[in-house]
């Protein structure tokens, strides 16, 4: 172990040679913070240099958190064993660059989104916010817009927004108060809102509503170190997760920025207080909004007085964006092949990135290291980047490659943070409160509607009987004349002749007749 970590001159070993290598590369811890890059092509050894960097942190006493995107990280919960089939190899080589084999188990803690391999890890999306959520879900500015106003209104409200159905429950409220809405933050479109409903719910098909939830995760829980002052190594499964690269990208992304909002300044430590590895590093940019790589570089750029060492790790240096490739002073390339004119091309430009060296080309070593080999510089004395160097990695003490499952359920087992976030928690929160809301507006409605129907018949019992009483007609009232059927024939007659005497014509009749009386006379 003295062998790997120097306390005395704070430094940590990488690497050495021999008659065809140059002089033993270290790392200066006080630089580690500095950032640094791991690239070459698949199968020429990225993944046991980010073993045998992890390893060499946590000797150190520098907690690790990266993500094992092919199950083969595991190992660094196991001893590496003189029984394996490398152990002759690395025998070899560790001869070679003066360095005995110490072969053990590193404290490791396991985290995984589904918490199918690891204790779950979750955040809330008030923790997320609506930039990343956004990220997540690639909405359009419109519908990122709502996604704001939906964050801004939760939390003027009080309504906290803990898990994914917190987020749905604010969306329809925002919907069904779009109008209100509208003219205090600007336009709230019914098809904006239903889009992002579409995504969310993609999402949770797809079990991304794992991640949403409480308890959420502390920064104080993978930030820490073990009864022997080694590092904890964090190590996220994320071979399932790679199956959603926006998810993926999004987690690092988060925990990115709460580190940065989180960790206070330290200036410039004598060593790294945690130490970060972003395999598939091309997953966090492809596609990205240009205003989300600026916030990367930003934070890249600043968060090293916090202490933090963040190492990406890609295929090519290509694959990160300038303004983050500048700030990443330690670099390890393995080899890159060089089939097309395009791949020379960028061959030329990633030897172009270190100092150069005069015993040999830069561009031409690249292209012919051997797996296990690189061509490393490291800062030296001051932040000066070292002379480019060929360079055998030294061999990990741990096991390479994934532990059993009986082995990674052992280790989770003895866990503190089994305990902790085993089990999920549910408090009341937006979509609860929302509920509750919508109740108590539906009770009183059908209390209001009740009372109104009380009203209308709120009489005494004479005036309730008196409004439903059939009133018969008054009986002293005269009665319109009309023969009835017990008039006689001589009555019927009467009445009959008396109205045809009240008329021209009856009195015609009259006058006809006693004219003819009188004249008979």
């Amino acid at each position: 172990m003295a062998g790997v970590v120097d306390n005395g001159a704070n430094t940590i070993f990488l690497g050495g040679g021999g008659p065809a290598y140059g002089s033993p590369q270290s790392l200066l811890l006080k630089y580690a913070n500095r950032h640094g890059l791991i690239a070459g092509a698949t199968g020429t050894g990225k993944t046991v240099t980010l073993q045998t960097l992890a390893e060499s942190l946590s000797l150190a006493g520098v907690p690790v958190f990266l993500a094992d995107v092919k199950g083969d990280l595991a190992g660094l919960s196991q001893p590496g064993g003189a029984e394996g089939p490398l152990h002759k190899p690395f025998s070899e080589r560790a001869g070679q660059i003066g360095l005995s084999l110490d072969y053990q188990a590193f404290p490791v803690t396991f985290w995984d989104v589904w918490g199918q391999k690891g204790h779950p890890v979750r955040t809330t999306p008030a923790e997320m916010g609506p930039l990343l959520l956004s990220r997540l879900l690639d909405l359009t500015d419109a519908q990122e817009g709502v996604m704001n106003i939906a964050f801004r209104v939760a939390d003027e409200e009080g309504l906290a927004l803990l898990d994914l159905k917190d987020l749905q429950a604010m969306l329809v409220w925002v919907g069904q108060n779009a109008a209100d809405l509208s003219l205090r933050y600007g336009n709230v479109s019914a098809a904006s809102v239903g889009a992002i409903q579409r995504a969310l719910l993609v999402l949770e098909n797809q079990g991304g509503d794992s991640l949403f939830g409480e308890p959420a995760l502390e920064l104080s829980d993978i930030i820490r170190q073990d009864a022997s002052g080694r590092g904890m190594i964090n190590i996220l499964a994320a071979d399932k997760l790679m199956q959603s690269p926006r998810l993926y990208a999004t987690f690092l992304l988060w925990l990115l920025s709460e580190l940065f909002e989180q960790l206070p300044e330290v200036g410039d430590p004598d060593r790294p207080r945690v130490a970060f590895f972003f395999d598939e590093a091309h997953l966090l940019f492809d596609g990205a909004p240009k205003a989300l790589v600026e916030k990367v570089e930003q934070v890249a750029r600043l968060i090293r007085s916090k202490g933090v060492s963040l190492w990406f790790i890609s295929q090519n240096p290509a694959d990160i964006p300038e303004g983050v490739l500048g700030q990443l002073g330690n670099r390890i390339q393995h080899a890159l092949r060089a089939f097309t004119a395009k791949d020379q091309k960028a061959l030329r430009m990633a030897a172009d990135n270190y100092r150069a060296n005069p015993d040999f080309d830069t561009a031409e070593a690249i292209q012919h290291v051997g797996t296990g080999e690189a061509v490393t510089s490291l800062l030296e004395a001051k932040g000066v980047p070292g002379m480019v160097q060929r360079t055998l990695i030294r061999p990990p003490f741990s096991l390479i490659g994934p532990a059993s499952d009986a082995e990674r359920a052992q280790v989770m087992n003895a866990s503190p943070m089994a305990l902790k976030y085993g089990r999920s928690m549910d408090r009341e929160s937006a979509h609860e409160l929302l509920s509750r809301r919508a109740e108590e507006a539906a009770k009183a409605k059908a209390t209001a509607r009740a009372k109104d129907t009380d009203d209308l018949f709120d009489m005494t019992r004479d005036e309730y009987r008196n409004a439903r009483r059939y009133q018969p007609r008054d009986e002293a009232r005269p009665e319109r004349g009309r023969s009835s059927r017990s008039d006689t024939m001589v009555e019927a007659f009467g009445k009959s002749l008396a109205r045809q005497l009240g008329t021209k014509s009856g009195q015609a009749i009259v006058r006809g007749v006693l004219g003819s009386l009188f004249r008979g006379r």
